[in-house]
């Protein structure tokens, strides 16, 4: 590729260099032609050997002159005219020389003429100055409007605007406008007030999504009913009183009595399931052998009594009626126990994950442990932790624990060989 372009400039050079107008600025290119240099024979089939053994000293010699005649004429001197290159000096004096001499003194300063450009070659053109962003999009867009409005479909924000300009003829609804800054009519303003008044237009605000949403009152509702800081029981404090601190006591007895009785229950469980599994196993066989003959006689059985039924339900009209009040009355109860019951899981908490609320365990001194002055009192108890589960119990974490450390790859031991010279 590079052969080829370096063999078109070559082409290019002979042919300008063989016009008879063409004539170059150099005289260097006179004097380096007539030198024949020996041609050295180098393989030339490798991209590396192209710049290291090939010779563009003629080309870019030739290119050279180019530029400086662009810069010195604006062109080649063999496209110019005549009356642009030469003049006629008929020996008379033009009015202009005898102003240029009388206007000598005012002659710039060489360090402005030295900070003139001198080429005559034109600046390029600046294409970010005539360019337009999203130009195919705007046009684009402006070419669908022009064949919708030849067939007389109107975009819709022309559309809002027809209606509102009918609306405001009409006087149906007129929207208010802001009073304006020069009213002397207008309501005071307080400069140091917490809020600001709206002055702008209602219908500019909600098109430009400038007006706040309304917060739905579901998102201002608490997730529980508890406070976030639950005062502890007078029992708690470093000096308590005997029937409060007892109060305390019997209140930790009872929460692990509790746990006890169900530890108790979930082993008798655990105990009477596996008796039962061994007693069903015998009589599985016999159950199966008898239970062809009694699924005959049930389904007679069943016949008979459906018929029975429906000729005593005739007799049973007041009790029927009886029933129904009844019934009336439970789902009346059952429904003031649900409501109930609703109030009371307020202040529960909830599941919100697998793991179930966990109430923390008392933080309770005896009565031999009770300190007998500030001094010789221990804390107990973290506020982090205290912390962490009030959030829990109000709703607002779920419960969680901690996250379990585990290996990837197994652990891989291996003796040095240090250690086996010691054995």
């Amino acid at each position: 590729f590079f052969c080829t372009i370096m063999a078109a400039v070559r082409r290019h050079k002979r042919v300008a260099a063989a016009q008879p107008g063409f004539l170059p600025v150099k005289s260097s290119l006179d004097g380096n032609s007539s030198v024949i240099k020996p041609r050295k024979r180098v393989n030339k089939n490798k991209k590396k050997s192209w710049n290291k053994f090939s010779d563009i000293q003629d080309v870019e010699e030739f290119l050279d002159d180019v530029r400086l005649q662009e810069r010195a004429t604006g062109g080649l001197i063999s496209e110019k005219t005549d009356d642009s290159l030469f003049f006629v000096d008929t020996g008379e004096t033009d009015e202009k020389d005898t102003q240029a001499r009388k206007c000598k003194h005012s002659k710039p300063l060489r360090i402005d003429l030295i900070l003139q450009p001198d080429s005559h070659i034109p600046a390029p053109k600046n294409i970010l100055a005539f360019q337009q962003p999203n130009a195919k999009k705007q046009r684009r867009i402006s070419e669908n409007a022009a064949k919708l409005a030849a067939k007389g479909v109107l975009p819709r924000r022309e559309k809002l605007l027809q209606l509102r300009r009918a609306a405001a003829a009409s006087g149906v609804s007129v929207k208010e406008h802001p009073v304006a800054n020069n009213n002397p009519d207008r309501a005071f303003y307080d400069l140091w007030s917490a809020g600001t008044p709206e002055t702008a237009d209602p219908y500019y605000l909600e098109q430009t999504k400038k007006k706040l949403v309304k917060r739905p009152d579901r998102l201002n509702e608490k997730p529980s009913v508890l406070p976030a800081i639950e005062v502890i029981a007078p029992g708690g404090s470093y000096n308590p009183d005997f029937f409060s601190h007892q109060d305390l006591l019997r209140e930790a007895h009872e929460v692990e009595v509790k746990k006890q009785k169900a530890e108790e229950k979930l082993a008798r469980q655990l105990a009477v399931n596996e008796d039962k599994a061994t007693e069903v196993q015998p009589l599985t066989i016999c159950y199966g052998q008898i239970s062809k003959n009694l699924q005959v006689k049930k389904c007679l059985l069943k016949a008979e009594r459906q018929v029975i039924d429906k000729q005593q339900q005739l007799f049973q009209l007041r009790s029927i009626h009886t029933s129904l009040k009844k019934q009336e009355q439970r789902t009346k109860m059952r429904q003031a126990q649900r409501k109930a019951q609703q109030e009371a899981q307020k202040s529960m908490p909830r599941r919100l994950s697998r793991l179930k609320f966990q109430t923390p365990d008392l933080d309770v001194q005896l009565s031999d442990e009770l300190a007998s002055s500030l001094r010789s009192l221990k804390p107990e108890g973290s506020i982090l932790k205290d912390r962490f589960k009030s959030l829990q119990k109000r709703n607002i974490i779920e419960p969680r624990e901690r996250a379990r450390f585990k290996r990837k790859y197994k652990l891989k031991y291996s003796e040095k060989r240090a250690f086996r010279e010691i054995e």
